[in-house]
């Protein structure tokens, strides 16, 4: 019986290898402390609010403290994702 061909494979060339590209991050390093301010304000005047029984921080506001607070931590969220 007669042998077939060898049929001759290329050898294994590897991809080229990619270049490493710098990745610029710009700087961001106001958001952190931003973010933790914006947090810790709203918290405190929450809390405030309900230690006072209403009459601090702002009195004429009533009720509308805790809507203040919590726009402050809304804020907080807001400047989060902007976080790299």
């Amino acid at each position: 019986m007669p042998k077939s061909r060898i049929r001759k494979k290329a050898d294994y060339t590897p991809p080229p290898a990619k270049q490493a590209t710098a990745i610029k991050l710009n700087s961001r390093a106001w958001v952190a402390p931003v973010m933790l301010a914006l947090f810790l304000i709203g918290l405190a005047w929450i809390v405030v609010f309900y230690v006072t029984d209403g009459s601090l921080p702002i009195d004429a506001l009533g009720n509308w403290n805790i809507v203040v607070g919590f726009g402050f931590i809304a804020a907080g969220f807001g400047v989060s994702t902007q976080w790299k």
